[in-house]
């Protein structure tokens, strides 16, 4: 047995634990579970969880030869699970019990995965009811959303690797929240058939774990493009148009990143100031068409943020939306173009505006959903802490590059331990 406790593995080294026998799926589920059992009464995460979980793990064995063979991992309420309900938290799907997992659920399966649950989220990953979950640097605080509970069970060891989704914000943001490494992979590479929707435009599977190493794993597993070069890199760092949203702390941070030796600043075109909107355009055009039936079907249960968006749905709207996928398309040529020619291999940016604040709020995503619209992937490091609260950087890189980008950003994250930036007052 590992001198820490099971439960506190990353994904990557609970697996070396698996393959070498010196503890069984069985032995990390239950000490998954107990801890779940211990904390999740304050850290509401979890939605439901798999009262079979025991018995799949009791049936793995060390010689599995599965990437994932005996791993517990949370997967995001929004996502099908023929053996546990989906509820999108919302009243309307309450006692929803889908007969088919979704695309992503069957690929972690058989790569032998536990689902030992489904964790909580922001109603249909959009709007409406928050989260109950709690961040669990400070129960007082938000751990971001939508993937409030993914974000929060791996932050608080409940699992070592956890799915989400990010329409907006939501895989990145809640990482650097929760103080934990998160992925959100370059538009379209995993499906999200079986996945609820929001706007399909954006909606992206994302991924949480405790190291670099389980991203890795994940992208692996779910067939990213795995890195194509090794060798030094070179860094943009970027404040954004947006740079007068940002806390004293993230600037701080910003300003120590800026310093490495393979940073440099990297100024984005004024016009890049559009994206929030232009991304905002697509999103409620597409969720008003998403949640129109809903509002034909289930009218007083559904929630008044969804109606006010589908009275928004207008022609003219609608043409907006396609205007707006255009710019979208031509800005993310731009600014590839731009890298290659300065020389950049990845980008450097907030990936929340400061620590988590108060309550359940899912928070700001001004900084995320530019990258969103742009459909390049994006990784959170989790690089900082401010009165005791996690702060987390984004590395965002060029569209299906995203194996290239995992490499570099757990490159830089060993380069800035070493450096001592992360223990740095901020």
């Amino acid at each position: 047995m590992p001198l820490e406790p099971l439960n506190t593995l990353s994904a990557t080294k609970a697996l070396t634990g698996l393959k070498r026998g010196e503890f069984t799926a069985l032995d990390l589920t239950r000490a998954c579970l107990e801890r779940i059992h211990a904390r999740d009464e304050q850290v509401k995460a979890w939605l439901s969880l798999d009262p079979n979980a025991e018995q799949e793990a009791a049936k793995i064995t060390a010689d599995d030869p599965r990437p994932l063979a005996g791993l517990p991992i949370g997967v995001k309420d929004v996502f099908d699970t023929h053996d546990l309900p989906t509820t999108y938290n919302s009243p309307i799907f309450a006692n929803h019990q889908p007969t088919l997992d979704a695309a992503a659920v069957t690929m972690l399966r058989a790569a032998g995965a536990i689902i030992i649950g489904k964790t909580d989220t922001t109603e249909f990953a959009a709007a409406g009811r928050n989260a109950a979950t709690g961040n669990p640097a400070n129960l007082a605080h938000t751990p971001g959303g939508s993937s409030a509970g993914s974000a929060a069970a791996v932050a608080d060891f409940h699992v070592p690797l956890a799915l989400a989704t990010q329409t907006g914000g939501s895989t990145i943001r809640p990482a650097s929240f929760c103080g934990i490494f998160g992925m959100k992979p370059s538009y379209g590479l995993i499906s999200t058939e079986g996945m609820k929707r929001y706007a399909p435009s954006f909606d992206t599977v994302g991924v949480y774990g405790r190291d670099i190493t389980d991203l890795e794993l994940a992208a692996k597993v779910f067939d990213l493009p795995a890195a194509t070069q090794s060798g030094p890199f070179r860094l943009g760092i970027s404040y954004t148009a947006h740079r007068a949203q940002l806390s004293p702390p993230m600037v701080a941070l910003l300003d120590q990143i800026g310093e490495l030796p393979m940073v440099s600043s990297f100024e984005l075109p004024a016009e890049f100031a559009q994206l929030d909107d232009l991304h905002r355009a697509v999103m409620f055009a597409e969720g008003a068409s998403t949640f129109l039936p809903l509002s034909r079907t289930a009218s007083h249960e559904l929630h008044q943020d969804f109606h006010a968006r589908i009275q928004s749905r207008t022609a003219d709207t609608m043409r907006e939306a396609f205007i707006a996928r255009d710019a979208m398309s031509r800005f993310a040529n731009q600014l590839e173009n731009m890298m290659i020619s300065s020389g950049i291999d990845a980008l450097i940016v907030p990936a929340a505006p400061g620590p988590a604040p108060l309550g359940r709020d899912p928070g700001n995503p001004i900084f995320n959903a530019m990258w969103t619209a742009l459909q390049m992937p994006c990784v959170t490091l989790p690089v900082a802490k401010h009165a005791g609260l996690p702060m987390g950087i984004q590395i965002v890189g060029p569209r299906a590059n995203d194996g290239q980008l995992l490499r570099i950003a757990g490159e830089l994250f060993q380069h800035i331990k070493t450096q001592e930036h992360a223990n740095a007052p901020i």
